[in-house]
């Protein structure tokens, strides 16, 4: 087993740092601290405060959940949204990926993950019960189901169907332009668009 020995255990403990993030290996994260190494001072110390800030200033809406600078994400806050329909997903990064297809003009509600036993999430773990107190609050026309095609998210839509059945407002669901066991964020742009624009009754999409 090689072992790498660097020159300086400050060096060392940067790498170290940067082979936590997910997707980079030590030899990336040497690489990408070397670049640093090469840069104005400035520039590192813009770098590293905005990590830190992002760390210490960033803020969960208490509406939908999404990550925001204010208490009140902008979305939520913007009266140029139809505040009648909700379109649920899964965590920050499906927000972006639903409002880069241009096709929605609604509100979200993250749920901040799915349920999924085998890794000790449940229904109390998520950002379920807020969804309910929503939409008994909120005029909501529309509940838009759009969590990732595999078996973790369908047993997320049905629970949350069979939490909201007999509540008087429609529950839609993504047309299976996503393939099944697709995840959302990496649906590209078009088809997730059609997906949303054709997206169907969610009790048709259980086969009864």
């Amino acid at each position: 087993m090689n072992i790498e020995k660097y020159p300086s255990k400050l060096l060392e403990n940067a790498v170290n740092e940067f082979a936590k993030l997910p997707g980079i290996g030590r030899k990336s994260a040497l690489r990408l601290v070397l670049h640093l190494l090469r840069q104005d001072a400035g520039e590192v110390n813009a770098f590293a405060n905005s990590l830190i800030r992002l760390r210490s200033e960033i803020k969960h809406c208490k509406v939908c959940h999404n990550i925001s600078d204010t208490e009140i994400c902008q979305i939520c806050s913007n009266p140029a949204r139809n505040n009648s329909a909700i379109c649920v997903v899964e965590n920050i990064r499906d927000v972006m990926s639903v409002e880069n297809t241009h096709q929605f003009n609604g509100l979200y509600h993250v749920l901040g993950g799915i349920i999924s036993p085998m890794d000790g999430i449940g229904p109390s773990d998520l950002e379920i019960n807020s969804l309910v107190e929503r939409i008994e609050k909120e005029d909501i026309i529309e509940l838009i189901l759009a969590l990732s095609t595999t078996m973790e998210g369908d047993t997320t839509n049905f629970y949350i169907y069979r939490k909201l059945k007999g509540k008087d407002i429609k529950i839609t669901t993504l047309a299976r332009g996503v393939s099944i066991g697709d995840e959302l964020e990496y649906t590209d742009e078009i088809t997730l668009g059609r997906s949303l624009v054709n997206r169907v009754a969610y009790e048709s999409s259980l086969g009864k």
